[in-house]
Parts: C-alpha cells; sequence; structure tokens
C-alpha cells in the first residue's frame, strides 16, 4: 500500500501472496469464520470469498457491534444473511455469552466434512476451523475468546505442515491458530475510504487530514450532532477539522489550526467510540 494524493491504493503483489496463503489454509480446515466491522458491515464484507473458499463452508461474524446502534444493525444483517445465504452471527469484545454459539454453528458447518471422513472407515475427529477477514475487524479478539479457556496446542497433524499450528477449543472443535487475512483489490475509493475510518488499511495508504475530513463529510445529520457536540461546537458551526481544532486550541506554531494533529486524534476518538455509536454504510446503496 502506498500513499498518493486522496487515493488508496494495494499492491497487486502483496494481494496475490495473501491469496495463495490463504488457499493454502484453508485445504486445512472444514469451516471458515468470516469476520466484519459492524461499522461497516456492508464494506467490510469480501467480495470474491466464495471464490475464493469455493464449497468451504462458512458464517459470517459481525464483530465490534458494541460500536453500533443494536437498532441500527439489524436491517444490515438481513442484508448479510440473503446476500451471503448463510448464518451470521454478531458479537463484540465485551460480550462472552455468544461464544457456545459460535462454536456450535462452526461444529454444524463442519459436521458434513466430519461425516464424510466417518464414511470412509476413518475416526471421528474434531472439526478444524479458521477465522478470517479484513485486518482490523477484529479476527484476533474472536480467536482470543474462543480460546480463553483453552490455550492447548495440538502441533503439526499427519500430512499438515509443521509450521501449522492447532489450538483444542473443545473436544469437537480446533482452530488454526495463523488467522487467514482476506486482501481486497480496491477500485471503489469510497468503500475504501470507509476501511481506511476503521483502520482496516494501513496508515501508509492514506493522510490523516484527508481521511478526517471525508468521515466528517459523510456523517448524516444525526452524526454531525453527535460529533458537534462532543467537541463542543456550536449548532450554527459547520462540522470541519479546522472548526474542531480551533474549538480545542490546537494550534500549530503560527497559530492557525494543527490540521494534521487534529486529524489524528478525530480518526482516534472515532476509533475507540469515544463520540458515539456510528454505522456508516448505507442501508440502501
Amino acid at each position: 500500500m502506498k500513499r498518493n494524493n486522496n487515493h488508496i491504493h494495494w499492491y497487486p503483489g502483496h494481494i496475490a501472496k495473501a491469496e495463495r496463503k490463504l488457499k493454502e489454509q484453508l485445504s486445512l480446515v472444514d469451516a471458515v469464520i468470516e469476520v466484519i466491522d459492524a461499522r461497516i458491515p456492508l464494506s467490510s464484507c469480501y467480495d470474491n470469498i466464495s471464490g475464493l473458499l469455493k464449497d468451504k463452508p462458512r458464517f459470517l461474524l459481525v464483530n465490534k457491534s458494541d460500536l453500533v446502534e443494536q437498532s441500527e444493525l439489524v436491517p444490515f444483517v438481513e442484508i448479510l444473511k440473503q446476500n451471503s445465504q448463510t448464518d451470521v452471527l454478531v458479537t463484540s469484545v465485551k460480550n462472552s455469552k455468544d461464544i457456545n454459539l459460535i462454536v456450535k454453528t462452526a461444529q454444524r458447518l463442519a459436521e458434513p466434512k466430519i461425516q464424510a471422513i466417518m464414511a470412509k472407515g476413518l475416526l471421528r475427529r474434531p472439526a478444524r476451523i479458521m477465522v478470517v477477514g479484513l485486518p482490523n475487524v477484529g479476527k484476533s479478539t474472536i480467536i482470543n475468546k474462543l480460546t480463553r479457556s483453552s490455550k492447548t496446542k495440538t502441533g503439526a497433524k499427519a500430512g499438515v505442515t509443521r509450521q501449522q499450528q492447532w489450538v483444542r477449543i473443545n473436544p469437537q472443535l480446533e482452530l488454526l491458530d495463523t488467522p487467514g487475512i482476506i486482501p481486497m483489490r480496491q477500485e471503489d475509493q469510497n468503500r475504501a475510504v470507509k476501511l481506511a475510518f476503521v483502520n482496516s488499511v494501513g496508515d501508509n495508504a492514506y493522510s490523516n487530514d484527508t481521511i478526517a475530513a471525508k468521515l466528517l463529510e459523510v456523517l448524516n445529520e444525526k452524526q454531525k450532532n453527535i460529533f458537534k457536540n462532543f467537541y463542543k461546537l456550536q449548532n450554527e458551526t459547520d462540522l470541519t477539522v479546522e472548526n474542531i481544532a480551533l474549538e480545542r486550541k490546537w494550534l500549530s506554531a503560527g497559530g492557525s489550526a494543527d490540521i494534521e494533529r487534529t486529524s489524528g486524534y478525530i480518526l482516534k476518538d472515532f476509533r475507540e467510540g469515544k463520540i458515539g455509536k456510528f454505522i456508516l454504510d448505507d442501508i440502501n446503496n
């Protein structure tokens, strides 16, 4: 990735390498958990996931749901179910009660493969799953939640490279502990910008001031008011990076608004959920 004016770019070579690695890992598992970000539930999906997974069973896990209004997330979950034709579960780092449902869903999707193995006269083995998703959607959080009560690595398996380590979640389920990272060929700059909002794009691919300004631009009227209240802007004051800098007295040496510093704070405050709860995708697009 690289920074080039206002555009966000991916290196094709890196994409190809990551997709090859993902396909190698997929051959080792029975089912896949695809993690997406609740703040951009449509934009954080991978368009060609079916092409990559082929007939590998998967379900969607909408993570970071604590950073959005639950009532606003419901219609997006319905769209995801229609588009993916698979289970869609909602979770967050603060919710551990859903672990059993995640595990049971993974086991159910892997069961046909287990039955096929047993039909060949082999003994039943635990289901094997892998967690995939774009950067910073919370793959590591999901893996940590699943493995919190059992960190026993079962080591290399017959016919499996020694570099691949497995963690036993329970006697019926094992997790490949190297998370698959799905890259994205991103020609849609509007979508690329949304990925930058939630830090799913390396910060060397964009300028903070450009992304912070675009974040303020895409907010609807309700969201803009929440931002204004957080940064203590008057209702008649336009919501801009410059005005936020002046209100907070984040100034450069010459007394003008420190745009770079302010942009960094805006993105940090948004990403950490300090400002409020937002879904930045449009249900109608």
